[in-house]
């Protein structure tokens, strides 16, 4: 998988104007998908933010293996800032987000009461990359469908304000990622759980390099929901560190395990074209569309063992 680049107009006037705005807030929460945790936190967001007030929310909980994501708040916060997991659609432990803000801001709130700044409510800006859920949590905090949603990046374009039960003022930003992403493995997780565009991959390969490491960190998953065909890779693939081998050493091999899974999945499901052959390509949808929907099973991509 090459490199990627992508870094729309609106992305780049989204940091412009979260630049612009920075002054007016007192905190940020940022949210990251709870299944890819460090690959879907923008690394420009802290040089934008600078010392502001930090709270992480680990979206999509509901779809990501409990136990990682456990890990994951523990190794955030061992860097003492604060991390809540979160299920926006749903809105599991949202607001719990909104009081960690707060809680980061207990002095600030205390020195606005002591200047007789009474209604004087937190403002939060709300930060992430594209379909991390960030329009979700306003509508549910808000507790009406203001913000515009769809299941797909890109669809907020402007800053908007909104307030939380008198307690809070939300700015919720559009999606902005990273001009480039250096690391293959990074561009395959943002793609695989749609935080940029499906038309940037071949829908095959995103699904066949899935599978491949579905198949080596959960296969029982994997076979309860596609058919004991699909069992573990054998072979020379490993995963090592929580990832997969290097793309660039093991480009073929991931790929043609990947597609041998994939074939699997397509007869398994009748998925056939004329003569019998597998349609790889409706499979492969397909598996993108169930993975995304939790529907494999609450599966996390990314253990924080991995990470440097």
């Amino acid at each position: 998988m090459a490199d990627i680049q992508w870094f729309p107009g609106h992305m780049a006037k989204t940091r412009r104007q979260m630049e612009k705005v920075l002054p007016m807030v007192d905190a940020v929460l940022e949210l990251c998908d709870a299944r890819i945790p460090a690959a879907s936190r923008n690394p420009m967001l802290g040089e934008i933010i600078g010392n502001k007030p930090l709270v992480l929310l680990l979206n999509k909980c509901d779809v990501a293996d409990p136990a990682v994501t456990k890990r994951w708040i523990s190794e955030f916060e061992r860097g003492g800032g604060l991390a809540v997991a979160a299920d926006c659609k749903t809105g599991t432990n949202v607001q719990r987000a909104v009081d960690a803000c707060c809680e980061l801001l207990a002095d600030k709130l205390r020195a606005f009461a002591q200047k007789g700044m009474t209604g004087r409510t937190p403002r939060i800006l709300v930060a992430g990359v594209p379909n991390v859920g960030k329009s979700s949590l306003i509508n549910r905090l808000s507790g009406s469908a203001r913000a515009k949603t769809e299941d797909r990046p890109g669809v907020t374009r402007q800053n908007q304000w909104y307030s939380v039960h008198k307690k809070a003022e939300l700015l919720d930003t559009p999606g902005i990622l990273w001009p480039k992403f250096g690391d293959p493995h990074v561009g395959f997780l943002l793609a695989v759980t749609g935080a940029v565009k499906d038309t940037l991959f071949d829908t095959e390969e995103l699904a066949a390099r899935l599978l491949t490491q579905l198949s080596t960190e959960t296969p029982d998953l994997l076979a309860a929901r596609y058919g004991s065909e699909l069992q573990a890779v054998s072979g020379d693939l490993r995963v090592t560190d929580g990832k997969l081998p290097d793309w660039q050493i093991d480009e073929s091999s991931v790929f043609s395990a990947g597609l041998e899974l994939l074939s699997a999945v397509a007869r398994t499901r009748g998925m056939l074209k004329s003569g019998g052959l597998p349609d790889t390509e409706r499979a492969a949808i397909m598996v993108l569309d169930e993975f995304r929907a939790g529907k494999i099973g609450r599966i996390s991509l990314e253990n924080p063992t991995a990470i440097p």
